[in-house]
């Protein structure tokens, strides 16, 4: 798996987009295996003293022994899947940043959803740096500016990565809305340095 030149997108200066990281029939092999292997999960959050199911299916892997907690859950990182641990590598290289972690989220369809929020857990650091991955159907990506509520939309395509840096987690928050005329499936895949 190779990372190609970025197709340039107008963004804050702590996002980039890259929009062939990963070439087609690659992005679409990764697709299908993590269809097929991966333990998919829907875990139950507490929001306002009541559970709910997350509008989305999940999957954490990463180094052994680590663990994420994010809205009252913890997390425990379960064994890298081999090609997911390689694309890390690959991104890391480039990126010049270490990646010890992955959270995979898969939206079923356009009624899958993740709402507005920063990356900004203690264990990330103060300014992390996270590469997000897309497979699968295109989803539209929101950008929203603390101070002055600015949206930026961007379409994440298939094989492409979001990597966002410095003070984007300080700074904005960001989501990804429904979008009812999407029927396709799509993995996210979200490379990041927990430092325990």
């Amino acid at each position: 798996m190779a990372c190609s030149q970025s197709d340039t997108i107008e963004l804050p200066a702590c996002f980039e987009y890259i929009a062939n990281c990963i070439q087609g029939d690659k992005a679409s092999m990764l697709y299908a295996q993590l269809m097929h292997t991966v333990n998919w999960q829907q875990p139950e959050l507490l929001i306002f003293d009541k559970l709910h199911k997350i509008p989305r299916k999940q999957y954490f892997m990463g180094d052994a022994g680590l663990s994420y907690q994010y809205s009252k859950q913890i997390f425990f990182a379960q064994p890298w899947h081999n090609n997911v641990l390689q694309l890390a590598n690959l991104l890391s290289k480039k990126l010049n940043t270490p990646f010890n972690v992955a959270l995979l989220n898969y939206y079923r369809d356009g009624d899958d959803r993740m709402g507005w929020h920063a990356d900004d857990e203690p264990e990330l650091g103060n300014m992390p740096v996270i590469a997000s991955v897309s497979l699968g159907a295109t989803r539209k990506f929101k950008i929203r500016k603390n101070d002055t509520k600015k949206v930026i939309d961007i379409n994440l395509v298939h094989g492409s990565c979001l990597v966002m840096s410095e003070d984007s987690q300080r700074d904005y928050q960001h989501s990804l809305p429904i979008q009812k005329k999407v029927k396709q499936g799509r993995i996210n895949i979200t490379f990041r340095y927990l430092r325990q």
